[in-house]
């Protein structure tokens, strides 16, 4: 990946939060020197596997203390195939706004107990499933550096869909979607930015063509694309930079 050649340098471990619903475990990437921001790196629907894992060390290799909690924690499945769509579909199903904003908390309180990271230089960055619970995070937790949505379904419709809470954030946010992602139509992406518009939250709102769901996870190839993956990065990038400048 272009956006961070560097990432197999970033040193790594588990760590173990304590949430309202039990013990959670988290992928931790620390970069070279301390820091006071955090990105929180929150799975697609397949688990914190070795995709989000890198990710993590991406984040760590530009200077971000990086973490991703297992959010499957509740039931204990781990990580799952990528060929295992059908088995991953009621795992997402069942974890609702509620529980996310719980287990987002526990990594925030960690993040400021333990690495001396305020949730003001602490930003959400959520891939797929993990899309959906960056924007449901922003929506109950006040004061975050900055939310990153990458083809988060589920926003906007459907039996979790939290865009009536737009009203609630507080912090900036960047969204990103393929233009032929089905799982994200035209009209959802609108509904999304009207309301974050009625909300006045400052946004960004990106739309990819020629490409669909995953466009940005070089872990699966034939959804990769590669133009539209960089142009994301870049972007998210210079988002954060802008929003959670280096100390």
């Amino acid at each position: 990946m272009t956006d961070q050649p560097n990432s197999a340098a970033a040193a790594t471990d588990w760590t173990t939060v304590s949430t309202e619903d039990g013990p959670m475990r988290v992928f931790v990437a620390r970069p070279a020197q301390p820091t006071d921001r955090a990105v929180v790196v929150l799975q697609e629907a397949f688990g914190v596997n070795d995709h989000i894992q890198d990710i993590a060390r991406r984040y760590a290799a530009r200077g971000f203390l990086a973490l991703a909690p297992d959010l499957f924690h509740r039931n204990g499945i781990g990580t799952l195939a990528y060929e295992q769509h059908a088995e991953a579909m009621p795992l997402i199903g069942a974890i609702g706004p509620d529980a996310i904003i719980t287990d987002i908390e526990a990594v925030l309180t960690y993040l400021a107990k333990k690495e001396n990271v305020p949730v003001s230089r602490t930003a959400i960055h959520g891939f797929c499933f993990g899309g959906r619970a960056a924007f449901t995070a922003a929506t109950g937790i006040r004061g975050l550096g900055a939310t990153v949505v990458f083809y988060g379904p589920g926003i906007a419709a459907g039996p979790h869909a939290v865009v009536d809470r737009a009203g609630s954030i507080d912090a900036p946010m960047m969204l990103h979607v393929g233009a032929e992602d089905p799982t994200i139509p035209s009209d959802q992406v609108a509904a999304i930015a009207e309301a974050l518009t009625a909300a006045d939250v400052y946004f960004e709102s990106y739309v990819y063509e020629g490409a669909g769901h995953a466009f940005a996870c070089d872990a699966r190839p034939h959804m990769y694309v590669q133009d539209s993956a960089e142009t994301a990065w870049q972007r998210t990038h210079a988002f954060l930079d802008e929003y959670l400048p280096a100390s």
